[in-house]
């Protein structure tokens, strides 16, 4: 018989800190930095409700391509870069207000598209190593786009708006304003509810999109995406086929990303035109998984938690350093170390649990081989 003390079950208290390791150390960040840095219970519901309405939906738009077992998609730049594409032509053209960012929605999805199922195209050659295969992808489309914004745009690609253009006659400037179309989302409907300003209808989009993640998975897609995340030979054994269903991933997510670009880029009101998009996939990235995400499974909770925590860090941390040691420069520091410390540390520890949970495997299937032989062994002595 097997011996029970053998295959121990694991502790449930020591499971769950290790599984949300990361969110439990920025609730302890932002219980002892927060009163520290001396804002106001109001002036931080304000900056938390402000960065919650700007980032969600891009961060949403990573979750598609982790149900399917490709890990966290730091290829959404190339979204985002289709968004600011979007934003650029709108500006040229004088549209504003809601119709500009539709239209602006309009222009970007084909780009998107394309950059998806190039995106889609590669990743699956490089099953195992998607991640950083993705970022690798990201540095290359970005020159790309800077060759195209730097010296497409007024040259080969018609842009009569001066203010937007250089000096030279043609490339786009560092910064493009958006004030025809700055907060025409959030300003739509606005309410004002203990003072803490309220954008409904950015509210209601992230809604839908949180909504939409739900029914989705519920899919035939969704289901075949979600197959192919736990075993890639069991879904072709199923008749799917991985690698279209993995670049149907990708391009969802680069679409999503393109959307959630644009709401970010009209909350903010400027587009810095060569790096707005170039760190986004990591700050994403970073409040996925202070949310309690992993590689392997995320979550609509997980990403309004790491939304939350992620950034209210970055709203106290500057005026913390500096009331704790007179400097918000190392508040900066922090910040910055903290998105590629929270990348780093979640990565290390999903490699480690996987590696532990297949050792586990291992000699729980030894143990079971050996019992295996003794019961035959005890069969054959009765005989």
């Amino acid at each position: 018989m097997i011996n029970q003390g053998t295959l121990k079950a694991i502790n449930p208290f020591k499971k769950f800190l290790i599984d949300y390791a990361v969110p439990i150390m920025f609730i302890i960040i932002v219980v002892l930095a927060a009163p520290m840095s001396g804002f106001s219970l109001s002036f931080l519901a304000n900056e938390v409700m402000t960065r919650l309405t700007r980032n969600s939906f891009l961060i949403l738009s990573l979750l598609i391509p982790v149900m399917a077992g490709m890990g966290m998609n730091f290829g959404i730049v190339l979204g985002a870069m289709a968004g600011e594409i979007g934003l650029i032509f709108i500006t040229d053209w004088h549209i504003v207000g809601l119709p500009g960012i539709l239209l602006a929605i309009l222009l970007a999805t084909p780009f998107a598209i394309v950059f998806g199922y190039f995106a889609g195209v590669v990743l699956n050659e490089a099953k195992g190593r998607e991640m950083v295969t993705g970022l690798m992808l990201g540095f290359f489309m970005n020159g790309i786009y800077q060759l195209i914004v730097l010296y497409g745009m007024g040259n080969i690609i018609p842009v009569s708006n001066n203010e937007i253009l250089l000096s030279r006659g043609y490339g786009i400037r560092n910064a493009v304003n958006l004030d025809g179309v700055r907060q025409s989302l959030d300003n739509l409907i606005r309410l004002n509810l203990f003072g803490i300003k309220i954008p409904v209808l950015t509210i209601i989009v992230i809604t839908g999109l949180c909504l939409f993640i739900i029914w989705f998975k519920k899919t035939k897609l969704g289901q075949d995406m979600r197959t192919v995340g736990q075993d890639m030979e069991v879904a072709r054994s199923a008749g799917i086929d991985v690698e279209k269903t993995r670049i149907i991933a990708i391009i969802i997510s680069t679409v999503l990303a393109s959307y959630g670009m644009i709401i970010y880029l009209q909350n903010i009101g400027t587009v810095n035109t060569y790096n707005s998009h170039e760190q986004i996939g990591f700050f994403a990235i970073a409040a996925l998984l202070v949310g309690g995400a992993s590689v392997a499974r995320a979550s609509v909770f997980n990403v309004f938690v790491g939304v939350i925590l992620f950034h209210t860090v970055f709203i106290v941390s500057p005026r913390a350093g500096k009331e704790l040691i007179g400097s918000a420069q190392l508040g900066e520091y922090f910040r910055v170390f903290i998105t590629y410390g929270v990348i780093a540390f979640s990565l290390a520890l999903y490699a480690w649990k996987s590696r532990v949970e297949k050792e586990n495997e291992r000699k729980k299937a030894m143990i079971l081989h050996k019992v295996s032989l003794q019961r035959d062994s005890e069969k054959s002595d009765f005989s």
